[in-house]
């Protein structure tokens, strides 16, 4: 591969954007979208350049003078130097980011790219005033007229031929990537007009302060057009030019800053090649297109520019259905079940459609990128690697849109842009997040982006931060009455700035932010002791050099301590918001993440119905997983640095009081905020010991998707410590859950698994778990699980081998007679169970006497559950026989025992009561009514008033729990 490959030096522009494409379809050269398939090891490429036949060809005598230039010229157009171009930038233009490699086949360059909408504008529209350039001032621009990109330099409608286009659009609508799909277009012969494309990026050219021909900056940046360069001006070939990012250009049109120019090997500076290229003056045939921000636009004489054109991203809400279907339906999307991507795309559209805040927001390419990575995070775990954290995408995704960015390249101070857009939009979303605020007016945002504004310079910052990268952030709220207020375009991008603003310290009170600066100055001072030594001893007596000395090392260590009291606040705000009470009982962020996407299936809320309190749960989470080493090392190349020290002081100072509170015992919800919150902390250390004081841990009725298993794994896994009890009732776990939380089972002492979807082959799973070495586990419960015949063989084979489970809940699990005779079958080979309970799970006599005739000669066993089963009378009474006094083993069978009442007649009503929601409720109310019965026959049959009082009271628990079940109220 050549230098121009290998070397990120000498190729284009590193990244073009978060969203990538594959080639088109030949057939579809004109459609929104293409499908052919781009190959990473090499391409198809044509053999020769096809000639345009549509375009102006200009008049005849034009075209007899230059034929014998045509016939050159397709000599030069089959030539393998250009060949070798088209491969060159096919295979550079074709590398994807990492964020997009890490998300498997589904996010590669196979999958299908969607054009955004291009609209035709002109410099009046761009110049003309408008209170704020937003979303919804985009969007009711709709009366211009549609553009396609390969129309960009047909005839405007005066006739006469562009030459010079000038493509436009703020943050995230998508022109890198446009332009990236121009290219590789071209490469694959579908952008017949022109011969030879040369693309640059401005950033680039910015940096070459050295004087160089235009046939030189080719060669240098493609080494395989040397041959081609010469041609360049003294030929009729027809090249484009593309120009990506001018505002990192300062370019100045005057006569008398930039001379002209008219020969191609002329040695001049980068800025002056570009103004003489877009002067018409060098080049005179060559196209040439700009990319640039809002903001930059007017650097270009009018004059200069055929065509304006601005990218107005997925304005369309069909081109965001599109997206999604192409995003979400690749093959490498595989989720759990079968029809899982169709079930997504399907729910999404849906919400696209009532939600209209949603469709506002994926206006901008952008937010759709991260919308489908936030759901293939979140639902196809297995294709994501494990450190992968939600923190970890936003930081990706501004990376994408941010690195290297700065706000205005014609300000000496260079302001990184995230950096701006942390202090400012940051600061407007911690003031939200602390309000409990989610919708602004323009008071608030003057409050927040002007009331600092002293100096000219400040002053043109927010000029240009509100037409390039306001809209990116902030849009109008959509619900009706509040069409004046603005609202972030993705809520959970206002915790993410908001917890950046106080991570970066920005939110500081004034003497910490005199301390900090004044630390810094005089450090700097101290650090060069020879030069301060040289400057005072000519003005101060020797012996007050050691008492300059000890100021010098007093005073940064004061400030510093000063400045240093920002991290205990950052830690404090961040356990204050983490264990914040008033979020409790909420549901976990993972769900309310997954809600603000998909929508919430049911009947929407009525518009005048009062809005539930806002919740900011993922506030604390990005907190903590702003400081991971990846998060800060993405956020040094947006500008903003947060360093080492600094993160190891905030989590010392942190860890004492999440420590603390985490031990009080949380609702499941919140518990799992916790864990994840430890999850995107990616701080092994501190993890392990914040989980070792979790003994018991209660996720019962926390949806655990595939994702949550793998946090709950990971988070638990950290430590390595036996956990006493784990509580994973109603949790939809499946087998696949428990084979990603497999090594945080071994270590379980009880264990609830009731109410889950725990088939035969999750059983199977529990058998290796059982049999396995360093099992744990005591007690499992597997009640109300659909376990059958073949799940209970597993168990059965389990218990032979198992040492260390002592009670064992089947409670209405499906076995029937065969399930219980695996069970008592394999029984006399286990050492050490002893209660094991077969309830509810429709066992006749012969079943239900077989396993007590076992029982009562196991060694340990001596509690057996029977209650709620097919039993007859008969039965009854020859399991009755077997009394513990006798055999050794209790059958808990009835509330009766003999002409008493049964020690267990509580434990077996409380069971019922706890799994009527979850039973047959008739099959209930018929079993409930053969104990009344029983109850009554044996309190006749006793003399003992003591026992009738007993036999009263038992009976009139039973008769309140019929009369509840009858009304429906249990």
């Amino acid at each position: 591969m050549s230098r121009a490959v290998q070397g990120r030096g000498c190729l284009p522009w590193a990244c073009l954007g978060p969203y990538l494409r594959a080639a088109s379809l030949p057939g579809a050269a004109g459609g929104s979208f293409h499908g052919k398939i781009l190959s990473g090891d090499g391409i198809s490429l044509p053999r020769s350049c096809v000639r345009h036949q549509g375009g102006p060809q200009g008049p005849p005598a034009q075209r007899s003078s230059s034929r014998h230039g045509l016939d050159h010229l397709r000599t030069v157009a089959s030539s393998d130097a250009i060949k070798k171009h088209q491969k060159s930038l096919a295979a550079w233009f074709s590398n994807q980011p990492s964020e997009e490699r890490q998300f498997g086949p589904s996010f590669s360059l196979d999958a299908v790219h969607v054009d955004p909408v291009i609209r035709e504008s002109s410099l009046e529209q761009i110049l003309k005033p408008s209170p704020e350039l937003t979303v919804r001032h985009q969007l009711q621009r709709s009366s211009r007229r549609v553009i396609s990109l390969q129309n960009l330099f047909e005839a405007d409608s005066c006739g006469r031929q562009v030459k010079n286009v000038v493509l436009y659009g703020t943050v995230g609508t998508g022109k890198s990537t446009l332009i990236k799909k121009m290219v590789v277009d071209w490469c694959h012969g579908l952008l017949p007009r022109f011969e030879l494309v040369v693309p640059f990026s401005c950033e680039d050219l910015s940096h070459s302060r050295v004087p160089i021909s235009l046939r030189r900056l080719v060669t240098k940046k493609y080494q395989h057009l040397r041959d081609v360069a010469p041609l360049l001006g003294a030929s009729n070939l027809k090249v484009l030019f593309i120009l990506n990012g001018l505002e990192r250009l300062n370019l100045d049109f005057r006569l008398a800053g930039t001379e002209l120019c008219c020969d191609p090997s002329e040695p001049i500076a980068p800025s002056a090649i570009v103004v003489n290229l877009l002067r018409k003056y060098l080049l005179p045939e060559a196209s040439i297109i700009v990319t640039a921000r809002p903001s930059a636009v007017r650097r270009i004489p009018g004059k200069y520019v055929g065509r304006y054109a601005e990218i107005c991203g997925f304005s369309d809400t069909n081109l965001q259905k599109l997206y999604f279907q192409m995003r979400l339906s690749q093959p490498g999307c595989d989720g759990e079940g079968s029809g899982e991507q169709e079930n997504l795309v399907e729910m999404l559209w849906r919400n696209l459609e009532r939600q209209n805040q949603i469709a506002a927001a994926c206006f901008l390419p952008s937010y759709c990128w991260l919308v489908c990575t936030t759901l293939h995070f979140l639902y196809f775990t297995r294709t994501v690697p494990p450190s992968q954290t939600l923190t970890g995408i936003y930081t990706s995704f501004l990376r994408l849109n941010f690195s290297g960015e700065v706000l205005d390249s014609t300000e000496p101070t260079a302001v990184p842009m995230m950096k701006y857009v942390a202090k400012t939009v940051g600061k407007l979303a911690h003031e939200g997040v602390m309000s409990r605020q989610t919708c602004f007016s323009e008071e608030d945002l003057r409050q927040c982006f002007e009331v600092e504004m002293k100096t000219e310079s400040e002053l043109n910052l927010l000029e240009v931060f509100r037409s390039d990268v306001f809209p990116f952030f902030l849009t109008p709220c959509v619900q009706p009455g509040r069409e004046h207020a603005f609202v972030f375009t993705i809520p959970a991008m206002q915790e993410y700035l908001a917890a950046l603003y106080v991570v970066l310290g920005e939110k500081k009170t004034l003497a910490q932010k005199v301390g900090k600066e004044l630390s810094e100055l005089i450090g700097k001072v101290s650090e060069d002791a020879a030069v301060v030594l040289g400057i005072v001893s000519k003005v101060l007596p020797l012996r007050f050099l050691p008492v300059l000395f000890n100021l010098l090392k007093i005073f940064p260590r004061f400030f510093s301590r000063l400045s240093g009291k920002d991290r205990d606040t950052i830690a404090r705000t961040m356990a204050e918001e983490l264990f914040k009470e008033e979020d409790y009982y909420n549901d976990d962020v993972l769900d309310q993440i997954n809600s603000s996407i998909l929508g919430v299936e049911g009947p929407l809320r009525h518009p005048d119905e009062a809005p539930d309190d806002e919740v900011f749960e993922l506030f604390p989470i990005f907190m903590g997983g702003l400081l991971s080493r990846r998060n800060r090392a993405l956020l040094e190349q947006l500008g903003c640095s947060i360093k080492n020290l600094a993160a190891l002081e905030i989590a010392e100072a942190m860890k004492k009081t999440v420590i603390r509170n985490s031990r009080k015992g949380l609702p499941p919800s919140e518990l799992m905020d916790y864990l994840f919150f430890l999850h995107e902390f990616q701080n092994e250390r501190f993890t392990a010991e914040a989980v070792r004081s979790l003994r018991t841990v209660n996720l019962s009725s926390v949806k655990l998707t595939p994702l949550k298993c793998s946090v709950l794994a990971s988070v638990l896994g950290a430590a390595g410590h036996e956990v006493a009890e784990l509580n994973l009732t109603s949790c939809n776990l499946d087998a696949a859950s428990l084979r990603t939380l497999f090594p945080v089972l071994l270590r379980c002492k009880v264990l609830h698994l009731q109410l889950n979807s725990l088939g035969p082959d999750a059983c199977e799973e529990l058998r290796a778990l059982l049999l396995h070495a360093q099992c744990a586990v005591s007690d499992l419960r597997l009640s109300n699980n659909p376990v059958g015949v073949q799940g209970a063989r597993h168990l059965a084979e389990a218990l032979a081998g198992n040492r260390s489970l002592s009670r064992l809940s089947l409670l209405h699990a499906a076995l029937g007679d065969r399930g219980a005779e695996e069970i008592a079958w394999r029984l006399p080979e286990n050492q050490q169970l002893q209660e094991l309970n077969l309830g509810y799970n429709s066992l006749t006599d012969a079943s239900a006497l077989s396993v007590v005739e076992v029982a009562k000669k196991h060694a340990t066993l001596d509690k057996v559950h029977l209650y709620f089963n097919d039993i007859s009378e008969e039965g009854k009474r020859a399991l009755h026989s077997l009394r513990m006094e006798r055999d050794g083993v209790r059958a808990l069978v009835f509330l009766t025992a003999g002409t008493d009442v049964s020690d267990y007649w509580s434990s077996i009503l409380s069971t019922v009561q706890r799994n009527l929601p979850f039973w047959d409720r008739e099959r209930v109310r018929q079993h409930l009514a053969l104990l009344l019965q029983d109850l009554e026959s044996s309190r006749r049959q006793t003399g003992n008033p003591w026992r009738k009082a007993k036999f009263l009271r038992v009976e009139s628990e039973v008769k309140r729990m019929l009369a509840k079940l009858q009304h429906g109220t249990l």
